[in-house]
């Protein structure tokens, strides 16, 4: 099978200029038309009883998948799914289980930044008496807090 490439290398070769000419225009005209999509990925906006509102209007209201939807609106389509099949998100009720999920969500986040706690002693040194006795038989390891 030739590819294009080959073909044009061929009427290229031949000197068939019209041939080339109208291989030419049909290049242009197909690099025209393609396009560049923008990305689908969507980092998830705050979900909202007011975006769940917008949400439910936009799959009642259009034909519209899932996926279109989150992409309008700027959401995850987890979250479309979650407002359509199970009215998750239409009330601002902080005691909502979305809402609490999200709360202990962002609280794990929050600790997780915060600099660990330190020490009285020395950091990363442990006493003789809280380190595990050796097994029998086992191979010794050795960690950094042993130096």
């Amino acid at each position: 099978m030739t590819t294009l490439k080959e073909f044009e290398e061929a009427l290229r070769s031949d000197g068939n200029e019209a041939a080339l000419a109208i291989l030419q225009v049909l290049k242009d005209r197909d690099k025209a038309k393609r396009r560049t999509a923008p990305a689908r990925r969507v980092t998830g906006k705050k979900m909202t009883s007011e975006l769940a509102r917008r949400i439910l209007e936009l799959h009642g209201g259009t034909r519209m998948t899932q996926q279109e939807i989150a992409f309008k609106l700027g959401v995850n389509q987890g979250r479309v799914n979650e407002v359509i099949k199970r009215g998750k998100w239409l009330t601002d009720d902080p005691l909502a289980p979305e809402a609490v999920l999200r709360d202990r969500a962002l609280a794990r986040l929050a600790k997780s930044k915060s600099p660990p706690a330190r020490s009285a002693g020395r950091v990363g040194t442990k006493s003789a008496a809280s380190r595990p006795p050796p097994s029998a038989g086992a191979p010794m390891q050795l960690s950094l807090g042993d130096f």
